[in-house]
């Protein structure tokens, strides 16, 4: 597992807010239904309770919808550190899948590694089970965000 989370600052005291609304006004990832379950400087957890249409033809979560949580949160932990009216947009990710996930829940705990002006790298990992003392590690995942200021 991850080592702990630096004592990362914020860039802003309304961290949070920016964080919920990567959540709640993608529509992409409000159809998945993942959902936060900790923000904190540098770090972010979410969970998805795993349904049919998360599943490839053989039961288990499909390797896209893993990707897509572990993407989404490591996004969501960069986002705890950029300036107010920062975004960040995923640069390039790369993702380990070390065992098929099966299960009702699937958690990703998300952790920024290096916090950067113009990049941040955060590591995801990505469990899978029926109850969160049965979960076990089916993914870990990469992710390079850029900081970037809309223009």
């Amino acid at each position: 597992m991850m080592a702990e989370t630096p004592d990362f600052q914020p860039a802003h005291a309304d961290y949070r807010t920016e964080v919920e609304r990567i959540f709640t006004t993608a529509p992409f990832i409000r159809g998945l239904g993942l959902e936060p379950v900790s923000i904190a400087p540098g770090h972010c957890e979410t969970r998805l309770a795993v349904r049919e249409d998360h599943q490839q033809q053989d039961g288990y979560v499909h390797a896209g919808v893993l990707a897509t949580v572990g993407d989404h949160t490591a996004g969501a932990a960069g986002a705890t550190l950029i300036p107010a009216g920062a975004n960040v947009l995923t640069a390039e990710f790369k993702i380990n899948l070390l065992r098929s996930a099966k299960g009702r829940e699937l958690r990703c705990v998300s952790r920024v590694l290096k916090p950067g002006r113009t990049l941040i790298v955060v590591e995801s990992e990505l469990l899978a089970g029926d109850a969160l003392d049965q979960m076990r590690l089916v993914a870990k995942a990469t992710v390079t965000l850029a900081v970037v200021m809309p223009r």
